[in-house]
């Protein structure tokens, strides 16, 4: 018997909606066997992987842009015509969600890549993104029709204050955390699933892509392949953040640079209490288990 029959595959079983999300979009979706999805919680790596992506698919070519080539599927402002374009689409469709799995139509035939990330790293990170995002947009999130639940509120005036505030009510104001990386873990064998951790793609990006490309069925032109390494650095996505932003940057103040922050890990280190760092320890061994948690924190061999 075929094993790809014999698996038993996620099926949606809820929508999540909220100011940023909505997850109906991929109800109506027409796979094609080739795609890909790139699944995160916010700030984890999404837009690093979608450029290895371009790359390995483009075969290290300079004008790719990310933004235009790879959407978020579930964003809610998302216009209907880059979905019905997508259908007419000549390469390999690459495309990005940050909605947990059980909220997600799941197609055995697509590749998805999860990329997971400590949880005070990537709020650490989406302060960034939320403090910058103008008034314009967030305004736009929140008028716009169909809008499900509480607005999205001003960022708070820190990132300690907005940490404590997600630590302490469920990922709010943006959404849960802990259910997105565990509904992820927990598919991590199928065969159409590969999980990837930041700390690897930053400890041995090269490695990675290669990894990546194996799993994707994708041969590297080795004649490209410094091109390829060289165009997913830090340097060069921030040199050319206007092609990896989306909407070239324009919901940020300062632009697609501001998209494109730092890259960094370990912020909270300095700021965060020992009792802090000792509760979120706790918090993710109660919530994913001890292997999911030392994953999440460290990254490396899954077990």
């Amino acid at each position: 018997m075929d094993d790809r029959q014999a698996t038993v595959w996620p099926v949606k079983i809820r929508e999540l909606h909220n100011h940023h999300m909505n997850s109906t979009v991929w109800n109506e979706f027409k796979f094609r066997r080739d795609d890909i999805v790139v699944a995160t919680y916010a700030k984890s790596g999404t837009t690093w992987t979608q450029q290895i992506l371009a790359q390995l698919i483009f075969n290290g070519a300079e004008d790719v842009n990310v933004s235009d080539l790879s959407p978020w599927l579930d964003y809610r402002l998302l216009p209907r015509e880059v979905i019905e374009k997508l259908a007419t689409t000549p390469h390999r469709r690459f495309l990005k969600t940050h909605l947990p799995i059980d909220a997600l139509v799941f197609s055995p035939q697509a590749k998805y890549l999860y990329i997971g990330r400590d949880g005070r790293d990537a709020v650490w990170s989406f302060f960034n993104h939320y403090a910058n995002l103008t008034g314009e947009r967030r305004e736009a999130m929140n008028t716009a029709p169909g809008l499900v639940g509480p607005p999205l509120p001003p960022c708070p005036a820190s990132p300690i204050e907005f940490y404590r505030s997600w630590f302490a009510d469920n990922g709010r104001p943006i959404w849960p955390f802990w259910e997105n990386v565990r509904s992820w873990w927990a598919i991590r064998h199928l065969p159409n699933v590969k999980l990837i951790h930041f700390n690897d793609l930053k400890a041995d990006l090269p490695a990675m892509i290669r990894t990546i490309a194996r799993f994707l069925e994708v041969t590297i032109d080795e004649a490209r392949f410094a091109a390829i390494v060289e165009h997913c650095t830090f340097d060069y996505m921030k040199a050319h953040a206007e092609r990896m932003a989306p909407r070239g940057g324009s919901s940020w103040k300062g632009g697609a640079r501001t998209f494109i922050n730092k890259g960094t890990n370990g912020r909270w280190r300095d700021t965060l209490s020992a009792e802090e760092v000792v509760a979120y320890e706790a918090k993710a061994v109660a919530e994913l288990g001890e292997d999911c948690a030392r994953w999440l924190a460290h990254g490396g061999a899954i077990a």
